[in-house]
């Protein structure tokens, strides 16, 4: 389902510092003693379209083929990735000034790595489908414990405002879970113009938005999960070149870049890491 040397220098670093359907009306009743209101006469209001946006590519950087990644999320200065497969996953930190690894684990077997993300010292990451988050320390990555939950794991971010992690799982939902206990405590379906969207991936928290992107397309979707609205679609194809995509697989991680517009997109295999910007699609 699923298919990470990463490296960001002082160029990146350098970077953030300067950059510092339709309405539909009812039809007259054919019985003379009634009459019908439009919806927007009896005050409903249509679904509005998505914004349709695209990402606008400011700055090409490195990443490791070999990185089936799952998870990517910026915290504290310090850009967290996770891999997938059995076998093959794992979690690093690297300093965004530097460049330099901070730290690295592997996932033992049956482990497959999902999505992660960063509440103050601790960083959670899921597990596509054993049923298991693991709490790790946010410098170290040392594990601290195991929680089990139902379903499988895709995509994990941290609403600090909300005092909630917002995790998929493939489908059309989005739960929200305790960040100590990473206990269920409510969930939103995702809508674009009244129509569900499921195979939701790899999230990302920004303010009381959530990004989102649909597996196996080049999409992403920005979320209102106070009603599950999808109030942005946005284009991200053509970042890799044709003979580049060949031996890449899908898009998969979504950071964004602390205090700034910008956000960093990359994939599973991809020879690189795009930072962007979402701009109106003309």
């Amino acid at each position: 389902m699923r298919s990470g040397l990463f490296m960001i220098g002082t160029r990146l670093l350098v970077s953030m510092l300067l950059a510092g359907v339709a309405l539909a009306g009812c039809g007259a009743s054919r019985e003379p003693a009634t009459s019908t209101k439009s919806n927007s006469e009896a005050g409903i209001v249509a679904p509005q379209p998505p914004e349709r946006l695209r990402a606008q590519v400011l700055e090409t950087l490195p990443h490791d083929t070999n990185a089936f990644t799952q998870g990517y999320e910026i915290a504290h200065g310090v850009l967290y990735e996770s891999t997938g497969r059995v076998g093959q996953s794992w979690i690093r930190a690297v300093d965004t000034t530097s460049g330099d690894e901070l730290a690295r684990v592997a996932l033992p077997p049956p482990f497959f790595g999902e999505g992660i993300t960063v509440v103050e010292d601790s960083l959670w990451q899921v597990t596509w489908q054993n049923g298991v988050a693991i709490r790790r320390d946010a410098d170290t990555l040392a594990e601290r414990d195991r929680v089990e939950y139902e379903g499988e794991g895709w995509g994990l971010c941290y609403q600090a405002e909300q005092e909630r992690v917002v995790m998929s799982d493939g489908s059309d939902t989005l739960t929200f879970r305790d960040p100590e206990t990473f206990e269920e405590i409510g969930s939103v379906r995702v809508r674009a113009a009244g129509e569900r969207v499921d195979q939701l991936n790899e999230l990302e928290c920004v303010n009381g938005t959530v990004y989102a992107n649909v597996w196996q397309t080049n999409t992403i979707l920005r979320i209102n999960v106070g009603d599950g609205a999808v109030t942005g679609k946005i284009d991200a194809s053509g970042l890799l070149k044709p003979s580049e995509q060949a031996n890449a697989d899908v898009l998969n991680g979504i950071a964004a870049v602390p205090g700034s517009e910008y956000f960093l997109l990359t994939g599973k295999l991809w020879p690189n890491t795009f930072r962007v910007r979402f701009v109106p699609q003309q």
